[in-house]
């Protein structure tokens, strides 16, 4: 199990699923970054990006309708 614990690293407004979303974007962002450059993973990209939104280096943004047509 991860540490910290999910109920520590989010907020009131922040629901666990985006925080998981969250979690698996920057996971995906470390990984291709370091297969990008050619260097090995030595811990887990999922346990990075944990640590990175525990340490506050990383916030949820709740997107706005307006965002979704915006991709369109």
């Amino acid at each position: 199990m991860l540490r910290p614990a999910i109920t520590q690293m989010i907020t009131k407004n922040e629901s666990c699923y985006s925080l998981v979303i969250g979690v698996a974007k920057r996971a995906r962002e470390i990984a291709d970054e370091l297969d990008r450059k050619g260097e090995p993973l030595l811990e887990k990209p999922v346990k990075t990006a944990v640590d990175e939104f525990a340490r506050g280096e990383y916030k949820i943004v709740e997107g706005t309708d307006d965002d979704a047509t915006d991709a369109e």
